[in-house]
């Protein structure tokens, strides 16, 4: 029965309420949503606004065939226009026709397909995600330790607790493989990850995991899992692989301890003799080059001397060959200045006293300064 025919449950009294629980407006009182805002539409008055406009072309009250065409025609233009949708800035949009993947488009708007016929899927592609390895966090507590993912065998037959995070999101290049490829994304993620830091810690001494090559493990964690999820042709791009923490198992930690202590002394006495050693060793190689100048310069002062002498030598001999006499003279006279020049002597005038043995004090003598 119509909406507002009189209701058969009160007597055929009144005009019965609409679905939604009101009452028809009377015509002419602004129906379509007119009056109070919280009230929906008389539909009513919109079927018969409707079937006015149709009736142009139905002149004998009925629909004719324009008529259908017409809203078939409004119809197909609604459903189509169903197809526009928009793409956020984080996103890409996936386009499937009848379910088969046809293409993506970029954030913005777009259109795709009317549903059933088309439908879209749209990823967050530049949303990092991360997934944490050997520890769970939960909100406002601590993290909890996960043994089983986190103890690994090293390549020196010790267990080292390896807690780390990987850090991914989508490939913006491909979101299509990781929409249609991989069914359970993370765990897949994860479990590749686990997979390649067991492989690298495997082949790793456990000292230098616990020291110096945690930047290599990381890196190559992150390599090796990148390159099994391309296999894959999972979609996700691998950002970062972080190690939170190293360790050995609990049983023997303080052991652990003690022996990084004892390396740590060990490279501190290295330290300490190689400055020393730098020191000394400048130090020696100065002293020695010093010792190696001073010889060559008395080499050098020797021949000098030597070459002088000979050369004097030869210039006295070419002297005594044109004067004998005289050359004689003069060697003796210079080689008494030689002796005596520095010497304590007495002299006496051998005009005085002749023939007498003279006494001299000579011990006053010389102690009185007299004597020259």
């Amino acid at each position: 029965m119509p909406w507002n025919s009189p209701n058969e449950g009160n007597g055929g009294k009144g005009p019965v309420q609409g679905p939604w629980g009101q009452t028809p407006r009377p015509p002419g009182g602004g129906g379509g949503g007119s009056g109070n805002g919280n009230e929906p539409p008389n539909f009513d008055d919109v079927l018969q606004r409707l079937a006015a406009s149709l009736r142009g072309f139905a002149p004998h009250g009925g629909i004719s065939g324009p008529g259908i065409a017409l809203l078939v025609l409004v119809g197909i233009l609604l459903w189509a226009l169903t197809g526009f949708y928009t793409v956020g800035a984080n996103e890409v949009g996936l386009n499937l026709h009848f379910g088969r993947y046809v293409g993506k488009t970029e954030p913005g708007l777009n259109y795709n397909w009317p549903y059933p016929a088309g439908s879209v899927i749209k990823l967050p592609v530049t949303d990092r995600n991360s997934i944490d390895i050997g520890q769970r966090a939960g909100h406002g507590v601590a993290a909890v330790d996960v043994p089983s993912e986190s103890l690994m065998l090293t390549g020196d037959e010790n267990i080292a607790d390896v807690k780390f995070r990987v850090i991914w999101q989508i490939d913006p290049a491909h979101p299509e493989d990781y929409a249609f490829n991989l069914a359970n994304r993370e765990g897949t993620v994860k479990a590749v990850a686990e997979s390649s830091m067991r492989e690298i810690v495997g082949k790793s001494e456990i000292q230098k995991l616990l020291t110096v090559d945690r930047t290599r493990v990381e890196q190559q964690a992150q390599d090796l899992t990148q390159a099994t999820l391309n296999q894959y042709k999972a979609g996700i791009l691998i950002l970062q692989v972080q190690l939170l923490s190293v360790d050995p198992p609990q049983q023997v930690i303080a052991a652990f301890k003690d022996v990084t202590a004892a390396q740590q002394d060990m490279q501190r006495l290295q330290n300490e003799a190689d400055a020393y050693r730098n020191k000394v060793v400048p130090e020696a190689r100065g002293a020695a080059a010093a010792i190696v100048q001073a010889a060559k310069a008395y080499r050098e002062q020797t021949v000098a001397e030597a070459t002088g002498e000979a050369s004097r030598f030869s210039q006295i001999d070419t002297q005594y060959k044109l004067a004998p006499a005289l050359t004689r003279q003069r060697l003796y006279l210079e080689t008494m200045e030689k002796v005596l020049g520095g010497a304590k002597k007495v002299i006496i005038d051998p005009s005085i006293g002749k023939g007498a043995v003279p006494y001299l004090p000579l011990n006053q003598i010389f102690n009185s300064g007299a004597a020259k």
